[in-house]
């Protein structure tokens, strides 16, 4: 396949797009020890990885040896070993295109440098080439879950468009946090965004969820506390748990004081993972966060009886996340 053609189909993708035909590699990766299944690997010219003796886009089990792993590697050289369809849920918070680096903690290293040379052009050039990993680790039924701010996401989400195609878009998320921040010039800038979107809209998994408190007028409850209201007609009974969720979430942010608490920059309330976790996955299910930082993705995975693997280039992180979940571990015996 040519440049030109291989663009194109980048720009105008299917649904579920099929493998291309042409081939190339083999692509060498770091000098750490491989997965067993992935001796060999090569990349076509829409940047798929292909699994020896399997069809590309066809799901590969991993084994037990990689799940309930963290790799404390290169994440983009790891997920081009692993096979294609290997994920149900993909979660993934990379390092935001700020204008200043992350602030110092106790962990030293753990600590990482937010800015890009080049800008959003630089986080791009990260970014991008990750992303398309993401996506053929997906199932058919898989999701992808991008954590962004304010500076990038108009920017990611017109290239995620090009790589699953608008119609495989399921939602743009607003994390409200309400904390941090009284300018002066322009309203406080306090949520982030997350973006959602299915290897194969309409095969995806989803389960609603319900949250918070009805906002109807006169509302009443009978002897089972079931809530209603009156009508012409006699009574209009709503859900028991309270209405659908939207796409806007208020959780608060991580106080200092909280138990959750690690001391690694940037880390994320368990509440918004779970959110993404019970509505995006089912039991048995394989979830994955390739820039897991101090593993709270891992951790509600863990606690859901999900199956999950994780990577992070920092040890500091790798340690931290992995102690995390020997923790609950711990707790569960």
């Amino acid at each position: 396949m040519s440049r030109l053609r291989a663009r194109e189909a980048l720009e105008s993708p299917s649904p579920c797009p099929l493998p291309d035909e042409g081939k190339r590699g083999p692509v060498s990766v770091q000098n750490e020890p491989a997965v067993s299944f992935a001796a060999t690997v090569h990349l076509n010219a829409r940047s798929k990885a292909l699994v020896p003796g399997a069809a590309c886009n066809q799901a590969v089990e991993l084994p037990e040896s990689v799940l309930g792993q963290i790799a404390c590697r290169d994440n983009l050289a790891f997920m081009a070993e692993l096979p294609d369809g290997c994920c149900d849920l993909i979660y993934a918070d990379p390092p935001f295109n700020m204008d200043r680096p992350v602030e110092p903690t106790k962990y030293g290293s753990a600590n990482y440098q937010s800015r890009f040379v080049g800008g959003i052009d630089g986080h791009l050039r990260f970014l991008v080439p990750r992303l398309e990993q993401m996506r053929r680790l997906l199932s058919r039924r898989g999701l992808l879950f991008v954590h962004l701010n304010w500076r990038s996401v108009h920017y990611v989400k017109v290239e995620l468009d090009r790589l699953f195609g608008e119609s495989n878009f399921v939602n743009e998320i607003i994390w409200s946090y309400r904390s941090g921040g009284r300018p002066g010039k322009w309203f406080a800038r306090n949520h982030e965004t997350i973006l959602g979107y299915a290897n194969c809209v309409g095969e995806h998994t989803f389960h609603p969820l319900r949250d918070g408190a009805y906002r109807t007028k006169d509302l009443k409850f009978d002897q089972q506390g079931r809530p209603y209201k009156s009508t012409r007609s006699g009574r209009l009974y709503f859900h028991p748990d309270g209405p659908m969720m939207s796409d806007v979430w208020d959780v608060p942010f991580l106080s200092t004081v909280s138990k959750e608490r690690t001391g690694y920059p940037t880390q994320k309330p368990e509440a918004l993972l779970e959110r993404i976790v019970r509505a995006a996955s089912s039991e048995g299910d394989v979830i994955a966060d390739f820039f897991c930082g101090s593993g709270t993705t891992l951790a509600v995975a863990r606690r859901m009886k999900r199956r999950w693997l994780g990577c992070d280039e920092s040890p500091d992180a790798v340690d931290i996340a992995r102690r995390r979940i020997e923790a609950i571990s711990a707790d569960e015996e």
